[in-house]
């Protein structure tokens, strides 16, 4: 899969990361779904965060990298009836990890086109979802770009994955939306 970006967070170098650090760094990947109906594209809207991204999440030990696409894409829209799988790109990223095992993060976004039916189904989200109050949505692709945009600029309660959401949601405009 072809690799767009590999990004670091501003408390992150690539000294950090590099094969002889004082860092433990884990990694983590994630299958992103890209479903587009004209210039709309399935995106989630982040209540807490204010934000739009692509469905997806963390990839389960063991589990491909389309079943993780297909279970992420059911638990957080609703998509049924999804096909027509392709790889698409990848976005790699290291940031801050907050928790004892490690101290940074290599999240490895796997970032798929695919159909699904036209009707969504009922989401399935974990609580730390609903808590956030995340939301399914069609939204035209160059309003969520822009609106992204308004809250990197103005925000301070932004999240740490809107730059990564941007620049993906970019290209996306770019490679694949018509013009």
């Amino acid at each position: 899969m072809r690799l767009l970006k590999t990004a670091f967070h501003p408390n992150v170098s690539p000294a950090d990361v590099a094969p002889i650090s004082e860092y433990h760094v884990i990694v983590r990947h994630a299958a992103r779904g890209i479903v587009i109906k004209g210039e709309n594209i399935l995106l989630l809207y982040t209540q807490r965060y204010d934000d739009y991204s692509l469905p997806g999440g963390g990839i389960d030990d063991g589990e491909e990298e389309t079943a993780g696409l297909v279970r992420e894409l059911k638990e957080e829209t609703g998509a049924q009836g999804i096909r027509n799988i392709k790889p698409f790109a990848r976005y790699d990223e290291y940031r801050p990890w907050h928790k004892p095992d490690a101290d940074i993060i290599h999240m490895i976004s796997h970032c798929f086109i695919c159909d699904i039916d036209e009707e969504l189904g009922e989401t399935a989200f974990e609580s730390y979802e609903v808590h956030n109050g995340m939301t399914p949505v069609w939204m035209n692709i160059h309003q969520a770009i822009h609106h992204n945009e308004e809250v990197i600029a103005n925000s301070d309660k932004k999240g740490l994955s809107i730059e990564r959401e941007v620049y993906l949601l970019k290209v996306i405009a770019e490679e694949l939306m018509p013009n």
